[in-house]
């Protein structure tokens, strides 16, 4: 994997440049010589979060139905009119 560093002026010059780069590694981008940014892949990106599981398939788990969950209901004092004076 190729790590490639851009300055802040070379990346907003040549947008480009930097993604062909980031298809090869992760492209760090600094600002005033200091590391600022990264930019990655988004295949890169999705395999560095793992990829988790979806809110549907954590409800479909054995079990899931005995889990305690009453939301506020709109109305219930939890939204009110802006005070507009």
């Amino acid at each position: 994997m190729t790590v490639t560093t851009l300055s802040s002026r070379e990346f907003n010059q040549d947008v480009s440049r930097a993604k062909r780069a980031a298809a090869e590694g992760p492209v760090v981008i600094t600002d005033r010589g200091k590391p600022a940014y990264v930019l990655l892949s988004h295949d890169e990106y999705r395999r560095l979060v793992g990829g988790g599981p979806t809110i549907r398939e954590l409800l479909d788990q054995p079990g899931a139905e005995e889990v305690e969950f009453d939301p506020p209901r709109f109305g219930s004092g939890l939204f009110r009119p802006a005070d507009m004076s």
